[in-house]
């Protein structure tokens, strides 16, 4: 069942064409990453699914039925632009923007203090938010989109201004709210994250989806063809007619380490065969190229 759909969705601001009939598929408890570069028209269709927005025209399906002013207490919005005040302190303000969403302020104040006790920083309580670095504000912005429980949560750029450790931290968190059945799209630039974290992605550039589907799919989808082979020896034998050599590195006097590119009709089974006539085969492994070479030669190429 797909949790969110939108099907043909325009948005024109004066002169530019902000989104061209956009349509996209959000499964159930999936992580559906919406990719793109900077103008694609990733944060005007966010903020349509958080009805900050209206489209010009299409449509926006929310769990089976048509988008209403009332789903958006069960949506949870991480901005790439943080919206916290920063002379408020930060318990006062997480209070204020739990019950913006619905809570009373007991159920508010228990469920803060699970979720600052669990990101170990109960002590921020009293502190004004600008006394805070940019990933401990992060910290708190990230509990106030999730404090209310909702069944959508969209991360724009979730892991900005994070160390290496706290990107594990919330990396984590979101699979576990994946876990929890929760549906989640994750705004990115960062690939690597996109092949940690999302099982589906839709690619955005120029206002149209240029890419969808599943992410190893789209990844298998892109092979060029190419294996990292290592041959023992240093006088590999190959067949021009079957392959080609892109790279050859003498490793030792024992060994050779080759990159092939096949031809497409061999399977790679067939590949194996061949080179394993005349030559001793240490490793074999095919190259599936990354998300970033994908979104790269995506973008470029539309």
């Amino acid at each position: 069942m797909y949790f969110l759909e939108t099907k043909d969705v325009v948005k024109q601001y004066a002169a530019h064409l902000a989104l061209d009939k956009v349509s996209i598929r959000v499964p159930e408890g999936k992580v559906f990453g919406l990719l793109g570069p900077n103008g694609a028209g990733k944060t005007t269709l966010i903020r349509i699914i958080n009805r900050i927005t209206a489209p010009d025209s299409g449509d926006v399906t929310f769990h089976g039925h048509p988008l209403a002013e009332n789903d958006i207490y069960n949506i949870g919005y991480l901005p790439e632009e943080r919206g916290l005040y920063k002379k408020m302190k930060v318990g006062e303000q997480s209070l204020y923007l739990a019950r913006l969403k619905g809570l009373n302020r007991d159920d508010a104040k228990k469920r803060l203090t699970s979720w600052f006790e669990k990101f170990d920083i109960m002590s921020w309580w009293d502190k004004k938010l600008e006394e805070l670095s940019k990933g401990m504000q992060q910290k708190v912005q990230f509990v106030t989109t999730v404090i209310h429980d909702p069944q959508l949560l969209i991360f724009d750029e979730p892991f900005s201004g994070f160390d290496p450790v706290n990107t594990e931290l919330l990396k984590n968190e979101i699979l576990g709210l994946k876990d929890q059945g929760k549906t989640i799209i994750f705004s990115t630039h960062n690939m690597a994250s996109v092949e940690e974290i999302c099982d589906e992605i839709a690619l955005i550039n120029r206002s149209r989806v240029v890419l969808n589907g599943n992410v190893d799919e789209i990844r298998s989808n892109h092979k060029t063809n190419i294996f990292k082979v290592q041959i023992a020896g240093n006088s590999p034998k190959v067949n021009s007619n079957t392959c080609r050599i892109i790279e050859e590195d003498i490793k030792s006097h024992t060994s050779v380490l080759l990159r092939l590119q096949k031809n497409n009709e061999m399977s790679n089974s067939e590949f194996l065969s061949y080179l394993l006539k005349d030559n001793e085969i240490l490793s074999f492994q095919e190259e599936i190229p990354s998300m970033n070479d994908v979104f790269i030669k995506t973008v470029s190429n539309s």
